[in-house]
């Protein structure tokens, strides 16, 4: 007469697993869906009231900048280089990040300063303005809320620029390195501060928008066609060898900067450097020429990393540089959700670039 209770119980406990499983299937099937919806302002950019303004004859509003920017070091590096990072502000309830925001901060001196920031400075002092940067649920919605909040990021950059420029610059060459959201935005700082500026187009050694896609039809300065050309645009924007989809979807989102300082989608193709050929050019570049990528993150901030050499190959197809797989796990995605859809913690051309960019310098300022 007892059997039927410890049934009741083992058939309660299977229904209880079940359900747990069934629970733990659906939130990974829907967990990209459910960060997302978190991230969401779910106000209107109309009526959201945005954080206040940096103030760039302040320290506060610099993310790096030399010590005493007004007096160059006479044994320093002869150049400037004035960086835009990307994205490191998640959102939530906010469109654009407040300026001096922790988490913010903390991954942009832990991953990005060091890796992308990082192969420029043997080659200029770094500035590295603070931005109320467009939240990264912007960078992954189509929506004109969306794409109000890019546009209002850019305001921050030109002012920065401008009081670099004025203030700090005083007639040095200089380069122009922007990273994902940041190249973007120094897109259209090239076409509107820069181009139209004989004097300061100039003094550029090259611009470099890292995974950035730019039409190859009206870009906002001649792409680098050779390593000795100097005041040129090399910008890219990469996907795996092997995966040909990522390559279309990257181009099917991307927004670019018309003449209307409005964004809109892509028409035509995109511009693509190949970092380790140097050259905006659809040749193969093997594997044997990959100067080195580094895994930079966590390093002081300063401090050279190692180089992985001969890593990987590249090749433009499409207007998208398409990657081979590293061998090394240093030089390969990791993280969890968020961190897969910011800037990856290591850079695969460091080396690349940083010879570069001084080719192009050396190019500009000959002995």
């Amino acid at each position: 007469m007892s059997e039927p209770r410890p049934r009741r119980r083992r058939w309660l406990a299977v229904s209880l697993l079940a359900a747990v499983a069934l629970l733990g299937a659906a939130f990974a099937v829907f967990r990209g869906d459910l960060i997302r919806y978190s991230l969401d302002p779910k106000v209107p950019f109309q009526t959201y009231k945005p954080p206040p303004a940096p103030n760039y004859s302040q320290l506060s509003a610099w993310a790096l900048r030399p010590a005493v920017p007004e007096a160059p070091e006479a044994a320093g590096p002869k150049a400037d280089i004035f960086f835009v990072a990307p994205t490191t502000f998640d959102g939530g309830r906010n469109w654009n990040a407040p300026i001096g925001d922790g988490d913010a901060d903390r991954i942009f001196r832990r991953v990005m300063a060091p890796n992308y920031a990082g192969p420029f400075v043997s080659v200029g002092r770094i500035f590295a303005p603070r931005y109320r940067q467009a939240a990264l649920y912007s960078l992954m919605s189509l929506s004109e809320d969306a794409r109000e909040a890019r546009k209002f990021a850019y305001a921050d950059v030109a002012q920065a620029f401008r009081y670099w420029r004025d203030h700090y610059n005083e007639g040095r060459p200089f380069v122009i390195v922007g990273v994902e959201q940041g190249g973007s935005l120094a897109a259209r700082l090239l076409a509107e501060e820069v181009a139209p500026d004989p004097q300061l187009s100039g003094r550029l050694a090259a611009a470099y928008l890292i995974e950035t896609v730019v039409p190859a039809g009206r870009p906002p300065m001649p792409p680098c066609l050779t390593r000795n050309q100097a005041g040129c645009l090399a910008a890219w924007a990469s996907a795996p060898q092997d995966d040909p989809a990522r390559a279309q979807v990257t181009l099917d989102r991307a927004l670019v900067w018309n003449g209307q300082a409005e964004l809109g989608n892509l028409q035509g193709p995109a511009l693509c450097f190949n970092p380790i050929l140097g050259a905006t050019s659809d040749g193969l570049a093997p594997a044997r020429l990959h100067q080195g990528g580094a895994n930079a993150t966590g390093l002081e901030w300063g401090a050279r990393p190692a180089f992985l050499a001969r890593q990987v190959s590249a090749r433009c197809m499409g207007g998208i540089l398409r990657v081979a797989a590293p061998r090394s796990a240093s030089l390969k995605p990791s993280g969890d959700w968020l961190d897969q859809r910011r800037q990856p913690g290591f850079n695969l051309f460091y080396a690349d670039l940083e010879s570069d960019a001084r080719a192009r310098l050396a190019a500009l300022t000959p002995r």
